[in-house]
Order: C-alpha cells, then structure tokens, then sequence
C-alpha cells in the first residue's frame, strides 16, 4: 500500500479532516492533500510527526513492513 494511502487510512480511522491534520503538522490543508495525493514528496520531520502522531513506525508508513507498531 503506498504511503499516501496509509496516511489517509490512518487519518480517515481518526475521523480527522486535512484541515485538522495541517494544523497539527503546522501546514495547509492543500499540502496536507497533496501529501495523500501522493503529487508531492514528505519532508523527514514531517513523515516523524506523523508517525508520532499516530503511534506507528515511520517503516510502516513507507511501506517497508505491514507491523505498524513501533519499536520501543
């Protein structure tokens, strides 16, 4: 699954809008669409306060595993 489709999943699960996901990553809702649209590439830091946002591991998010639990 690519990463855009995980982080709309993950954000969809938590009835949360794109509004409300560019507030906390401290973006525009247009950006935060591009991101799950997958038309432009995630900075590292923002791809980190995702998957802490989350609680999932920045690999699941890149589709390196299908474990989404972090390493702790």
């Amino acid at each position: 699954m690519p990463l855009y489709q995980r982080i709309r999943n993950l954000r969809e699960d938590k009835d949360l809008t794109q509004t409300q996901m560019g507030e906390l990553l401290s973006c525009s809702q247009r950006v935060y669409s591009n991101y799950e649209r997958g038309d432009i590439d995630i900075p590292t830091t923002t791809l980190i306060k995702i998957a802490n946002f989350h609680n999932v591991s920045v690999d699941y998010l890149l589709n390196r595993t299908d474990n989404p639990n972090m390493n702790k």
